[in-house]
């Protein structure tokens, strides 16, 4: 299943991607969970599918949006990773995932996973972006308890931290209270930006918005009217 492609400018010098920006089960895949549990984080990243729409639209960029609940497969694991299908996730057990035997296993990666990240390579190597965007939400607080999450915005990265050293900065000036590899780290996750951005040799700019302040039309317009700039300034200091 590829990504839901937004239409865009190549010129812009960018691609944005956003793995779980979709709650969609195909026909087929029993998961075996109350339906309400696909509209909680554990199945979807809350806001950023019009936020990713927005700030298209904003930058005049291309963006590719994972088009499956990450229940049923997540787009940004690697292949051989553990939970990439999971059993289970923030305190709920997934027992159609758990029932899974080896082929139907293989069937998920085939029919979802790999036509994702084969789209997202045709459309780097069709587009040659300066700059990568990912874009994910956070909730403020797991369910399997940790602390509160403060942060407004997470810049995440891995080995290549050009754009985010760029970026948190101009996101502290405009008084965004900012996590640096908070509240994951990139090097622990980041599957997506590892393969087609470091591997690649192309800077990428990670970044997980509170799904709080993007759970709603005027949430998701005001932080597109404010991190637009920011992603365009740090192209631009590429």
């Amino acid at each position: 299943m590829s990504p839901i492609s937004i239409a865009g400018d190549a010129a812009a010098g960018l691609l944005l991607i956003t793995d779980h920006a979709s709650n969609h089960v195909p026909e087929g895949v029993d998961l075996g969970v109350d339906p309400a549990l696909l509209h909680e984080h554990v199945a979807i990243d809350i806001g950023v599918d019009p936020l990713g729409r927005a700030l298209c639209a904003a930058l005049g960029c291309p963006g590719l949006l994972g088009p499956i609940s990450r229940l049923v497969i997540d787009l940004n694991r690697e292949e051989d990773a553990p939970g990439l299908i999971p059993t289970a996730s923030d305190g709920h057990r997934i027992p159609g995932n758990i029932a899974l035997d080896a082929d139907a296993h293989a069937a998920r990666i085939e029919h979802y996973w790999r036509p994702y990240h084969n789209a997202v390579a045709e459309s780097i190597a069709t587009n040659a972006p300066k700059l990568l965007i990912s874009l994910h939400s956070f909730t403020p607080m797991l369910r399997e308890g940790g602390a509160d999450r403060p942060w407004q915005i997470g810049v995440l990265y891995n080995q290549d931290d050009r754009a985010a050293r760029i970026a948190i900065p101009l996101l502290e000036a405009a008084e965004i209270v900012t996590g640096d590899n908070q509240p994951y780290s990139g090097k622990v996750l980041n599957a997506t930006m590892n393969a087609h951005g470091e591997a690649n040799g192309i800077p990428y700019l990670g970044l997980e918005v509170r799904q709080d302040l993007i759970g709603d039309g005027p949430g998701v317009a005001a932080w597109a009217e404010r991190l637009a700039p920011i992603i365009a300034a740090t192209r631009d200091a590429l």
